[in-house]
């Protein structure tokens, strides 16, 4: 990975942030963009926070983390990430938002790169044709939260090439990551088979046939799943959850994949889990 020497993030979030603190850590200078340097900040500091905590328990040393911090270079925006050799976008769940952001990379970042989406169930192809360089273009798909989550879903689009396929698979291995690869098609291979049973849950609650606690114990101790589907919903955000829901619906025309009006009405209410301080549960004294 000789070639990789800059790691760009699009977007400061939850995702990305996660993202740029495991590149960080792998050794990567981490140039963090979002719609302001302010926001891109905020997160580099919200990154020290969580290491500082760490570092009080004793599973990291402060010279570590402050190393790693080091590595993460707040920025204000697109253009600030031409220098990146391989820039990931995690944004918001929408098509439009991506097609727009991956045609202003496509003009802002140097030839050669690669640009890669986070999307968790958003067509890599159509992405890639939003660009004059389809071929550079691939799915890193990482999971919530990304510095303990060991799996990335490499998503090759119709266009991308054996080189940036490559590339991609060497970018995960030095992060110390486990790579699967999937064809490009709604939800991949993760949510594809997750969300019927996200979308299920809530229709049970939504039924009056259980309480959330009872639900998602049920599916810990009767499935030995380590987090119960309504709790896993809120970790992920009710919001994305109802935004992949939507396009595999969309896509598939299979009601397998219908969202619950329940779920609909607590995204409208701004309930949408652990990051809101409420959604099935709430988090606000937690």
């Amino acid at each position: 990975m000789s070639d990789i020497a800059v790691f760009g993030v699009l977007g400061a979030g939850q995702m990305g942030s996660g993202i740029a603190q495991v590149a960080a850590g792998s050794g990567w200078t981490v140039l963090l963009a979002d719609a302001s340097i302010a926001r891109s900040t905020a997160a580099r500091d919200k990154i020290a926070g969580g290491l500082k905590k760490l570092v009080e328990k004793g599973k990291v040393t402060a010279d570590d983390a402050a190393a790693l911090v080091a590595r993460i270079v707040p920025v204000g925006g697109i253009a600030d990430l031409a220098g990146a050799d391989l820039v990931v976008e995690a944004v918001t769940e929408d098509l439009e938002t991506k097609l727009s952001l991956f045609a202003q990379l496509d003009a802002a970042v140097k030839p050669g790169a690669v640009l890669a989406s986070n999307t968790s169930s958003i067509s890599l192809t159509r992405i890639a044709a939003a660009t004059k360089r389809p071929a550079d273009v691939v799915g890193l798909h990482f999971f919530n939260p990304v510095p303990m989550m060991r799996l990335v879903e490499i998503v090759r689009a119709l266009q991308t090439s054996d080189a940036t396929y490559q590339r991609a698979l060497g970018a995960v291995a030095r992060l110390n990551k486990t790579a699967v690869t999937a064809k490009d098609s709604p939800g991949f291979l993760v949510n594809r088979m997750l969300l019927p049973l996200l979308v299920e849950a809530v229709f049970v609650l939504e039924a009056g046939l259980g309480t959330p606690h009872d639900i998602d114990h049920a599916a810990k101790l009767g499935l030995n799943h380590p987090m119960g589907p309504l709790e896993l919903s809120d970790f992920i955000g009710l919001d994305t959850v109802l935004a992949i829901a939507d396009v595999l619906h969309r896509e598939f025309g299979d009601d397998k994949y219908r969202a619950p009006v329940l779920l609909r009405n607590y995204v409208a209410a701004g309930w949408l889990g652990r990051k809101t301080g409420r959604g099935f549960y709430s988090y606000e004294t937690r």
